[in-house]
């Protein structure tokens, strides 16, 4: 017994020794741990940049709203953070849509500790224990959750999971938003007030994108992402962005995403055991540079509303079956800038039951079709620039082909007989048997009735496929939107020489509304391939009256190249689009001839299948004054109408109602301006 007591002296004295030296030797130490602080930077995120059209109309706006938000503690603690939940689920009211099935067993895990860890077998445990082995244990116990265990979660329990899932999705001391959608003026009150009982929980003011005039380019406008998208977030964290950071997903929000994203503000979070003691601002945040577009918004609804009415008055015509789109777009031909980029579709809506319009203008340069006779300025030029035709000499036959093994190749009004034209008078009249010729002259053939064509196709398709390019046909245009297609080209190796000839009037490759608009654009300026651009400037943001800012960059017009051909003969081709509209025997005379706007274009008619059907679709191309160029415009109608079904010419009834509400707009301004000076005068 005294030796037992003696041991039991023994570790006393050891244990007073060993507090001693922590007290008196290490004591600061100690002290100076436990009141360590760390001082930690983040960043939070700032409203976007603005966009507005290019009269200074504001087109996407940062729309305020409340919201509540939840900061995680550096090193976070997972009951603590369920008990903020819980607490703050009696607050205010969530929405729960976004819960998953996963949440739901990683949830009733975390409720229902003791009945979890019975699902693990006592081998099962032996088997895996250890820090390393614990995942596949849990992976056990997720299995092992029953749809009546998941059942047993009652709406309150939901609530608090979908608060609880926002907290936890956010990253240490970065604050992350818990809701931010229909918050009440109680909640926020209630919350606001109860602050020192929800750790980590506070309330600030949020934004979203606001797109003033709705669906109107809203396909050009894009979105943004609600996080930074998973395929590309190692590039976005290299660049200084935070895993839940929204970013531009699509079209100019992506395009121009580090303009708009602006600069985050930085704070310094200072922190002791984890929790945060004190937050000091390092760097006030900035929205970001603001978008001025080429965009003429009034224009841009208007095309819209005319493109709807064509859609919808020609489908009320036979054989229009397929018929579901539309396309429209508007260039100045000196400068590039897109002044409209209008797309239509009209499709059926489950949902709601009845057919509507949508916005498709991202279809001008994300698909492509055939295009006809459109292109046969391209032909000439091509013509011309590859000694196919004199055009001091360019009188060609117009007269049925007759090609060994191939059925009779002619123009449309070969009906009426053989005749000669030249150039401009080709062009005029749309005679497909003059591009023939052209192209076979192109490919080194020549045409013998009832004989082979004996063409060079690969060289065919080369020189021209190389000229089209020059004009902007077949190959990127160069405007500033992410997902631009070049179209459709055909294969050359298994086509059979003819396809030349079906080449030189648009019916074999593939070519875009804008496509078509820059080559129509390069011709009304004399041979200048103008990049299309969308941005105009770039604008640093305005004050808090909403004055636009100042200017930060502005886009000049950019030449991509010159035509490989004098002003004289793109002036030729000039004189025949002119014809096209103007003459009498021209195409398109019969809507456009003697409009006060002077135009000169061309029509096209392009034969194709859709769904098994034939169908012809429709296009056109056209500039205005002829003399002056100030707007160019390409028209596509795909599956105007079926084989057999009249031409219900909607190309040129879209076309000229364009041209005239362009004009007209811009009458009405001008005399909106004088008046304004005359009242200031």
């Amino acid at each position: 017994m005294n030796m037992l007591f003696f041991i039991v002296f023994l570790l006393f004295a050891i244990l007073i020794l060993r507090l001693g030296v922590i007290q008196i030797v290490y004591g600061d130490d100690a002290k100076r741990e436990i009141e360590r602080t760390d001082d930690v930077t983040v960043s939070t995120s700032t409203p976007r940049g603005l966009i507005y059209d290019k009269n200074l109309k504001l087109l996407v706006d940062n729309k305020p709203r409340k919201a509540i938000t939840y900061t995680p503690a550096k090193t976070p603690n997972q009951k603590e953070t369920l008990e903020t939940a819980e607490a703050l689920a009696k607050i205010i009211k969530q929405d729960t849509d976004k819960i998953t099935e996963r949440d739901k067993i990683d949830f009733w895990i975390l409720k229902n500790p003791k009945e979890a860890e019975a699902k693990i077998t006592k081998e099962e445990k032996e088997k895996y224990e250890g820090k390393e082995n614990e995942s596949e244990m849990y992976k056990l116990q997720r299995e092992r959750v029953t749809e009546e265990e998941l059942a047993s979660l009652s709406q309150e329990d939901l609530e608090v999971l979908a608060i609880y899932r926002e907290f936890t999705s956010g990253y240490a001391l970065v604050p992350q938003i818990v809701k931010n959608d229909n918050v009440t003026k109680e909640e926020l009150a209630f919350v606001s007030e109860h602050l020192s009982l929800l750790p980590g929980v506070d309330t600030t003011t949020d934004w979203e994108r606001q797109y003033v005039f709705k669906d109107t380019l809203r396909s050009i406008l894009g979105g943004i992402t609600s996080g930074l998208p998973a395929e590309n977030i190692d590039y976005y964290l290299s660049r200084g962005y935070s895993r839940n950071d929204r970013v531009g997903k699509s079209y100019l929000e992506l395009q121009y995403e580090d303009v708009l994203r602006g600069q985050k503000e930085k704070v310094k979070n200072v922190t002791r055991s984890g929790n945060v003691l004190e937050t000091v601002l390092l760097q006030e945040g900035m929205r970001g540079k603001d978008l001025v577009l080429t965009i003429d918004i009034e224009l841009q609804q208007a095309v819209d509303k005319i493109i709807e009415e064509a859609l919808i008055n020609t489908k009320r015509k036979g054989g229009t079956g397929l018929l579901d789109r539309a396309f429209v777009v508007m260039m100045d031909p000196n400068t590039g800038e897109i002044l409209s980029l209008s797309g239509k579709q009209y499709l059926y809506n489950e949902e709601k039951g009845k057919y509507e319009f949508t916005d498709f203008a991202a279809g001008n340069f994300t698909t492509s079709y055939v295009v006809g006779s459109s292109v046969k300025g391209a032909t000439v030029l091509t013509g011309y620039m590859t000694g196919a035709i004199d055009p001091y000499n360019s009188t060609k036959l117009d007269e049925p082909l007759h090609i060994k093994d191939t059925p009779v190749k002619s123009s449309w009004f070969n009906r009426y007989g053989a005749r000669y034209l030249n150039d401009k008078q080709a062009l005029a009249m749309s005679s497909n048997v003059y591009m023939f010729k052209t192209a076979i002259a192109i490919g080194g053939g020549q045409y013998r009735r009832n004989q082979p064509l004996g063409i060079d196709k690969e060289k065919a398709f080369s020189e021209m496929r190389n000229h089209f390019g020059q004009l902007g046909l077949g190959v990127r245009t160069g405007i500033d939107l992410p997902g631009e297609q070049i179209g459709y080209q055909g294969n050359v190796e298994t086509a059979e020489s003819g396809k030349v000839l079906d080449f030189s009037i648009g019916q074999f490759d593939t070519f875009t509304p804008l496509q078509l608009a820059q080559y129509v654009s390069t011709i009304a300026n004399g041979g200048y391939r103008m990049q299309p651009q969308i941005v105009k400037e770039i604008r640093e943001p305005g004050d808090k009256d909403g004055a636009i800012g100042p200017l930060a960059q502005a886009m000049e017009p950019k030449v991509l190249n010159k035509v490989e051909a004098s002003k004289d003969l793109v002036k030729r081709v000039q004189d025949g689009f002119w014809d096209v509209f103007n003459a009498s025997n021209g195409t398109g005379a019969g809507t456009f001839r003697g409009k006060p706007y002077q135009a000169a274009g061309k029509t096209g008619t392009a034969e194709t299948r859709e769904k098994g059907t034939d169908v012809w679709n429709l296009t056109l191309v056209a500039y205005a004054p002829f003399k002056n160029p100030e707007v160019a415009i390409s028209v596509v109608v795909p599956s105007a109408y079926v084989d057999g079904a009249n031409d219900n010419k909607v190309n040129s009834i879209i076309g000229d109602k364009v041209l005239q509400t362009y004009f007209d707009l811009k009458a009405n301004r001008g005399k909106e301006d004088k008046n304004e000076d005359n009242v200031e005068d």
